[in-house]
């Protein structure tokens, strides 16, 4: 038309953009470009799009992954004039939503009421539901609470995601009331709301609670105590568990390592008709895998072939874990092939498996080979990649690799985190590095230091739990309740100490002293740089940190105390020790083993 000297207008604009996005099917990328150039030169022309393609177009956008750009077009047509009704708001809102873009809904949300635009309960419902799955569930009591103050009744769906998030926290008594709430408001639970309870209780760790309610479900009239659930409901088939039903169950089985009981539940699908899904196979062949049963997990990995699933990276995942603890390394590669066969393209997650793996049976070349070769294929290492991969090196004392990767670390703009640093000041310390050691150590305080424990979780997410226990972390993120970082200093501490740098070690030990996390510190600390001191000729220092360990409560086993008499003898003060080895005798102190006080600390 162009070519012709005839300018599109508003309804030739409307009518392609229409013909592209009005359909149910996401069109392909080259399509939807087409429509995303035809609403550039509208919008240059001084044309707006209607309301039922804003909506479609918006939709489609959001399809491709082009959150930003479906934000704008809402932003955009409002200053064009366009005035969104609540239906279209809502729309864009829950293709955010479903997209895991929750930030974006919300400015969209409030965007909406400060235009005048009253939300309805479709609105504040998919809103509620994201912001629970995303785990942001005070904002999603406060939009319920707006929703009771504005006359705006909530549904069993709202009702159902509050439901379910407060029982995944265990907050058991606030779930109740919620659900006391719905019932009083006329809104019977579905079948969604049972399924939500079963893995509600499941995820909060009381599987026996979420099997009562499926036995009720069932018709097992005899339990009740899970009778508050079941006192009113619409009919008996909203009852009736679904796939989804099963698979929630199964998952929770297979975590509580029920999975002989998950199995058999595959059985009980199968006499219901009920065909399995993706998620029932995929969490018993993982449970296998984590019960060690590689032969009864191959079993099912066959059956959900031969059913018509395609096992995805998390199924490919869990056998790749099972077969590197067995050290079944031909195993692993070619499961690793027969992933690759189809189509199934690793993520950073099985990427990383398999390097840690690699590493862990000392083919530290083989692993770097292939973290090499995952970049190419354009999947970048993430920190869990590197740290196992220095750790790899580390164990094999290539101390020299480990620290020119971490430096490609920091180059390729991948953050060193705490374990990071952790691990690399332990194989600088073992190898001799202390200058070096010393140096991570102060640059991690400068960079990477966790104030709280939630910030200490986040850190060590995503490491295997098994690499985190060989570090000496996970004791002290159990015991105490701040964020541990005596495992590093006690490292290179003790390290100095036994190169006689007792100097930098007291600098260090005040250091950390005068930190809010002293109330951490392990006994063992002080009885090394005593130790140490009463060795170096510096008995008075040794007496000043035995003084600080009693005062904060610690009670020295009795080698603290053969250490600072050994010291006193060595500076000739025979006179001290002897009252030192009179006044151990009235301590009334009971003495525990070193070695039992070691297992405590």
């Amino acid at each position: 038309m162009a070519n012709c000297g005839i300018q599109p207008g508003y309804v030739v604009y409307n009518i392609l953009i229409g013909g592209i996005c009005g359909n149910e099917e996401q069109p392909t990328s080259e399509v939807l470009l087409l429509a995303e150039k035809a609403y550039e030169e509208m919008i240059h022309a001084g044309y707006v799009l209607n309301k039922i393609n804003v909506s479609n177009f918006t939709r489609c956008l959001c399809g491709a992954s082009k959150f930003e750009k479906a934000f704008n077009v809402i932003r955009e047509m409002m200053g064009k004039g366009f005035k969104p009704d609540a239906s279209t708001y809502s729309k864009v809102i829950g293709f955010l939503c479903n997209a895991s873009k929750a930030d974006k809904a919300f400015l969209l949300f409030n965007e909406m009421k400060r235009n005048g635009i009253v939300p309805d309960v479709f609105t504040y419902t998919i809103l509620i539901d994201s912001f629970c799955k995303a785990g942001l569930i005070q904002q999603a009591q406060t939009w319920f609470d707006e929703m009771l103050k504005d006359g705006c009744a909530p549904n069993t769906v709202t009702y159902t995601a509050l439901i379910h998030a407060y029982l995944k926290l265990r907050n058991i008594t606030k779930a109740n009331e919620l659900f006391e709430m719905m019932l009083s408001a006329g809104c019977f639970p579905n079948i969604v709301t049972y399924t939500a309870l079963i893995d509600g209780y499941c995820k909060a760790g009381l599987i026996e609670k979420a099997c009562k309610i499926y036995s009720k479900m069932r018709g097992h009239t005899e339990i009740s105590d899970v009778d508050i659930y079941f006192r009113v409901y619409d009919d008996e088939e909203n009852r009736e568990p679904n796939v989804f039903t099963y698979g929630a169950l199964v998952d929770g089985l297979c975590k509580a390592h029920k999975v002989k009981e998950a199995h058999e539940l595959l059985d009980k699908m199968s006499e219901e008709n009920c065909e399995p899904n993706h998620v029932v196979y995929d969490a018993l062949v993982d449970g296998f895998c984590k019960m060690g049963n590689f032969d009864e997990a191959q079993k099912i990995f066959a059956k959900m072939i031969e059913r018509g699933y395609n096992p995805n990276v998390f199924t490919y995942g869990s056998l790749i874990n099972r077969l590197f603890k067995d050290k079944r390394l031909d195993l692993v590669l070619k499961v690793l092939s027969r992933m690759l066969d189809n189509s199934c393209s690793p993520n950073v997650v099985i990427y990383t498996e398999l390097v840690d793996g690699l590493c862990k049976v000392g083919k530290t070349d083989e692993a770097y080979k292939l973290m090499m070769m995952m970049a190419e294929k354009g999947c970048s290492p993430n920190v869990v990649t590197y740290t196992a991969m220095i750790d790899g090196f580390g164990k094999l004392g290539k101390i020299k690799n480990a620290l020119e990767l971490f430096r490609q670390m920091v180059a390729n703009g991948c953050s060193p985190n705490f374990v990071t640093y952790g691990v690399l000041i332990h194989y600088c310390c073992v190898a001799g590095l202390l200058d070096e050691a010393h140096n991570l150590l102060a640059e991690m305080k400068q960079m990477h230091w966790p104030r709280h424990m939630s910030s200490y979780r986040k850190v060590i997410e995503g490491f295997n739990r098994d690499f985190i226990v060989s570090l000496g972390i996970l004791d002290d993120l159990s015991e105490n309740d701040s964020t541990p970082i005596i495992p590093v200093y006690r490292i290179v501490i003790d390290n100095f100490c036994k190169t006689g740098r007792l100097e930098v070690a007291l600098d260090l030990y005040r250091e950390i002293s005068s930190s809010l996390f002293f109330s951490d510190a392990n006994k063992n600390m002080y009885t090394s740089l005593i130790k140490s001191l009463s060795i170096g000729f510096k008995v008075d220092k040794a007496f000043e940190l035995y003084s600080d360990m009693r005062r904060i409560g610690f009670v020295p086993d009795i080698g603290v105390f053969f250490d600072l008499i050994k010291g006193l003898i060595r500076i000739n003060q025979w006179e001290e020790a002897l009252q030192l080895s009179d006044s151990i005798c009235n301590m009334g102190i009971r003495w525990v083993p070193e070695s039992e006080t070691s297992h405590r600390t």
